[in-house]
Order: C-alpha cells, then structure tokens, then sequence
C-alpha cells in the first residue's frame, strides 16, 4: 500500500501530526510501546537526503523569456563554504524564482555529497529569500517545494523577522500563521508554519536558545507551544552544520542543553539531541546509547528514539544497517524505542509503509510487535 503526499499534509521531515500531552507519551514510551501523537520529531538534518519522489518530481525549468538571462549553472568551487551556496541560491530566488532555485538544487544533489548533508539548511536558505518576494506567509507557501524535509517552510518563517521588523515581530507571533490553511486540523501546512516560528525567534533572538523559548511559550496553545520549541532546538542544531558556532551545545557535554533546559521544553531537545551527539563522537551509535541512559530521568525512551531516527537516516534508509545499529542498543527497552524512531522515519522518508513493513519483518520477534504496531499507528496519522 502506498500512499504519496499531499503538500499541505505530509511531505515529511517531522514525526507525527497530532497533539497530546507529553506525559502520556513518555509513559507509553518507556512501556516500549508506540508514542501517542504529540508534536511532530525532527529527523536528523545534517545527513537526511530527501523523498526519492522528490528528485523524480522536480519541477521542469520555466522557459527563459526572450532576452532573459541565462540561469547560471549550480556552483562547482563553493567546496564545503556554506556562504558560498547560500549567495548562488538567494540570487536565484530573486532573479528566477522559487521553482528554479529547487530545480537547481535538484540537479546539484545526487552529485554533490556537501549538498546532500546541507540540503535542509540550503532549503532554509532558499525560503527566507522567497519571503522577501511575497507579499505573505501564506502565498509563500503556495509557492514552496518539500524537497530535503520541508526546510523552504521554516526558512520562510525565519525570513519573515526582516520582512516584518524586529520591533513588530513578537507582537505577531500568535497572527503569522492565522491563515495557513488547515489549522483546526493541525494540517502539516500549519505545523511547518508553527514549527518555523521556532527558527524565527531564534533569527530574533541572535540565537539565544532560552530567549526563544520563553518566545514560543507566548503562542496560543500547547501544540504551538511544542512545535515552535522544535523549531528552536532544530535551529541550535543547523547553526553548528552551518560554519557557524553556537554557545549553546558543548562537545564535553553532549546532552547539553537538554540536561539545563526546563522540563517542557525537554521532550523536544532530547528529540533532537543524538544528531548532534553523533556528529561529534564520528558516528558512534553504541557511545550514544550510552549517552541516552544519561538523560533526565524519564527522557531515555526519547533519546533512545532520536537515535533510531539517526539509524534510518545514517545508514541510507537500508534495512540491514538500520536493524544492526538499533541491536547495539544494551536491553530490550532500548532496542524497541531505536526501532520507534526508524520505522517512523523509514515511513517520513519513503512517503509508503512498503519498506516499514520489510524493516519490521526483519527484526528479531520480541522486536516485530513494537514495529508493526507504530508503523501501523504512524501510517495511519497521514
């Protein structure tokens, strides 16, 4: 059975569409059973590649009018310089549009492995400059491409701080997705919208992590809430992909800023966490199950999670590798929570069960029930 995307629906690089509260979801997790819907998770963004549907949809290049000038190719010097690429591509945006600009990006990934693990933040990139050419959030989402995990719909919301003045920005918080449609029925539209917003404070703030947060706990409703404090983390985690620093993750303390942060904003940190613990320990998936029995107590299902969500996406969606990463986990608890967070993203990603199916059936059978049954419950939630 498969089913493909509709944009204002799924066009995955979050989990889940739906609210509930976050102590229900940590009890069903640490039980080893599939989480209630809650806030959506993020996948791991620095190494994440797209929906391969994406790169067989891209869309045709409109025909240059006559005495147009010609759309430059995608660079080929820029190397590892994200400046570089991020100059291409708002200039892009400017003098051809949206569309081209991800056609261009679509051309470049399948042969530029920089590209493929800066393929979110590029998208980032592309959306805060189309919102400087639209007179709305909402008519530059009509405009906008899924493509590397729906990136183009947070870099629209970080845009829209300079389209908007800093002065009028928190003012606006709870009007900027008002009419984003599908909002009664929290739409996928509307959760990159809000979700966005996370990335927008921490455009306003400087990237102050715990500014940003007290920003979104000034939104309409907890889901809002939840979502914009995704938004935030993901952001404190793209900043250091990005040839940039922040102050706000420490390589001598890997679960920092979860084990510093609140207690309702560590669900979603936690969420977060292991794609940047990952990035700094080279990969090392028995380290970093380690490191999850560190978490706060009662968030080590959540990170354990995290980290199947970084199985899926490290070893490229292939079955074989996903299932020997989530067996590093030490106990039973650990092993179903890693196979949680893969067979959702297996799913995020493929836009099908199909390959979700395959990865359950793979697995040991104490595994396969916890598999099934959130694969089941996750595909229905599209």
């Amino acid at each position: 059975m498969e089913k493909h995307s509709k944009k204002i629906a799924v066009c995955l690089i979050f989990l889940v569409a739906a609210a509930c509260s976050a102590k229900t979801s940590r009890t069903n997790q640490a039980a080893g059973q599939p989480a209630s819907p809650q806030a959506p998770q993020p996948v791991f963004v620095a190494t994440s590649g797209p929906n391969p549907d994406s790169l067989s949809s891209a869309p045709s290049p409109q025909p240059a009018k006559k005495g147009a000038p010609a759309i430059p190719p995608p660079p080929t010097n820029c190397g590892t310089n994200f400046d570089c690429y991020q100059t291409y591509y708002q200039d892009l945006v400017k003098t051809f549009g949206v569309a081209t600009a991800f056609d261009q990006l679509k051309k470049q990934y399948p042969a530029n492995a920089y590209v493929q693990a800066q393929c979110h933040p590029i998208t980032h990139v592309i959306g805060q400059a189309a919102i400087q050419i639209y007179s709305s959030i909402s008519e530059a989402y009509t405009h906008g491409d899924s493509f590397c995990w729906s990136g183009y719909y947070h870099g629209v919301m970080e845009g829209i701080v300079a389209k908007v003045g800093r002065n009028n920005f928190p003012k606006m918080l709870n009007d900027f997705c008002a009419d984003i449609p599908g909002k009664q029925k929290y739409s996928f539209d509307y959760f990159n919208c809000v979700h966005g917003l996370g990335h927008g404070v921490m455009a306003y703030t400087n990237d102050e992590l715990f500014d940003s947060l007290k920003m979104c706990d000034g939104l309409n409703g907890d889901w809002e809430k939840t979502s914009c404090y995704g938004g935030v983390f993901m952001e404190n985690v793209i900043i250091d992909n990005r040839n940039h620093f922040t102050k706000y993750l420490k390589p001598d303390d890997l679960l920092y800023p979860c084990d510093a942060v609140d207690a309702p904003y560590k669900s979603q940190c936690y969420i977060m966490q292991t794609s940047y613990a990952l990035k700094e320990n080279g990969g090392n998936f028995a380290a970093t199950f380690d490191l999850c029995t560190r978490s706060d107590a009662g968030f080590e299902p959540t990170c354990d999670q995290s980290l199947g969500r970084d199985a899926s996406s490290r070893n490229n969606y292939n079955i074989a590798g996903i299932k020997a990463t989530c067996d590093l986990g030490k106990t039973l608890d650990e092993q179903k929570n890693c196979v949680i967070g893969a067979v959702k993203d297996i799913i995020s990603y493929n836009h099908s069960d199909t390959q979700a199916k395959q990865f359950c059936a793979s697995l040991s059978s104490d595994l396969q029930d916890t598999c099934s049954s959130t694969a089941t419950a996750y595909y229905q939630s599209f």
